[in-house]
């Protein structure tokens, strides 16, 4: 699957996608980093990339409904340590081998993820 990693995840989460087989990008490989949260939504929906980001943010529906996207994934731990977010990336990693948040919210926290249809409004 294609994703972009936002700025807020060590680049080194990329490639433990990478190696499960995912075409992964991120902020700082595109030079948008300091872009404004809008810009990033857009720019995923233009490429047809999946976002995976720690910012809470992209799990308000009503600003950036996932309806339209390839996906919004957004990580939630105790903490924003390296460790941690490698377990969520590995649990997201098992997530994508049996489905694709196209056009949902998922919230992936320790242990399990939390999927959020988009509004009907």
């Amino acid at each position: 699957m294609k994703l972009k990693l936002d700025e807020n995840l060590d680049a080194r989460l990329a490639l433990l996608l990478q190696e499960a087989g995912h075409d992964v990008v991120t902020v700082r490989d595109q030079n948008m980093r300091g872009s404004e949260d809008q810009a990033l939504y857009e720019r995923c929906i233009a490429e047809g990339r999946i976002l995976v980001s720690l910012d809470k943010d992209f799990s308000n529906l009503l600003r950036f409904p996932p309806k339209d996207t390839s996906g919004i994934v957004v990580l939630r731990g105790p903490d924003d340590l390296f460790p941690t977010m490698r377990i969520l990336v590995r649990t997201l990693i098992q997530a994508l081998a049996n489905d694709a948040p196209t056009g949902k919210l998922w919230v992936v926290e320790p242990g399990r993820i939390r999927i959020h249809e988009p509004l009907d409004i």
